[in-house]
């Protein structure tokens, strides 16, 4: 296992344990979106800000990884769907384990979507995964998002408890899921997961909004944070991911950390 433990503190800050991520897989399901145009130019900022690795498909890693600028750890996305296909939700597997040794990736990332129509099939894959990162000491994240159909607002904390506890059952080292609203709440779920747990950003929100989910997640136990659009489409990229390190890293607040995007270069 050492070489999970290895690649792993190319993901994760290795003295705190914690994480900042920008996930920029969303040219496969939306094509080439305003902040991932010119891909090299977008890990370039993200990394000057601080961001601890990104997230991408193949492309990423042949196009726009590691040209220039900081070094930023790269995890390589195994599973895709676009916008357009007739069920987003289903996830199927368009890479391996192997190749994303080959291309150079510190870990690799899957995403599952608890309660949809397919979710047999993408844990099915899931499981083949964490097995093969096992055999080759690759970092596996787990993207685990509630999608069923029955999962309400009012039961929705229970939906990514569970969500997050099978990632981890089924052999993921990090789970990215969704924050349920409060530190109270979101304990329970980092509470309940085997490994360390961050939250995605969602829809884009405010700066300050968003600075508050992410203390809230840290309050509540979260490992860090993987936020794509509202970190690659900010105006100042690098600027958005600095202030959220603050938070993650140096677990400064909300409002120290929005002065970052105020201030003037």
């Amino acid at each position: 296992m050492r070489g999970k433990e290895i690649r792993l503190e190319r993901i994760m800050k290795r003295d705190t344990g914690t994480t900042v991520i920008v996930p920029m897989d969303h040219g496969v399901s939306s094509g080439p979106i305003p902040g991932l145009i010119d891909l090299e130019r977008s890990v370039d900022l993200v990394a000057k800000g601080g961001a601890n690795a990104v997230i991408g498909h193949m492309g990423l890693a042949l196009h726009g990884h590691r040209k220039g600028g900081p070094d930023i750890g790269l995890i390589l996305h195994l599973s895709a769907s676009t916008d357009l296909g007739p069920d987003p939700n289903n996830k199927v597997l368009v890479n391996n384990v192997q190749n994303a040794l080959k291309l150079g990736a510190d870990g690799v990332s899957m995403h599952v979507n608890i309660g949809a129509e397919n979710e047999a099939n993408m844990l099915s894959d899931l499981g083949r995964v964490a097995v093969e990162c096992i055999e080759w000491g690759m970092p596996l994240l787990a993207m685990m998002y509630p999608r069923g159909k029955d999962i309400k607002s009012e039961n929705m904390h229970e939906a990514v408890k569970l969500a997050a506890r099978v990632g981890s059952e089924l052999g993921a080292d990090i789970i990215k899921t969704v924050y349920t609203g409060d530190p109270d709440s979101f304990r329970e779920v980092t509470e309940g997961c085997h490994v360390p747990v961050v939250i995605a950003g969602g829809s884009k929100m405010s700066d300050l909004a968003t600075m508050q989910l992410i203390e809230g997640a840290m309050e509540g136990g979260a490992a860090g944070v993987s936020i794509g659009r509202n970190a690659f489409q900010h105006k100042y990229p690098d600027k958005f991911v600095r202030a959220a390190a603050m938070i993650v890293h140096e677990r400064r607040t909300a409002e120290e950390a929005i002065e970052i995007l105020l201030t003037e270069d």
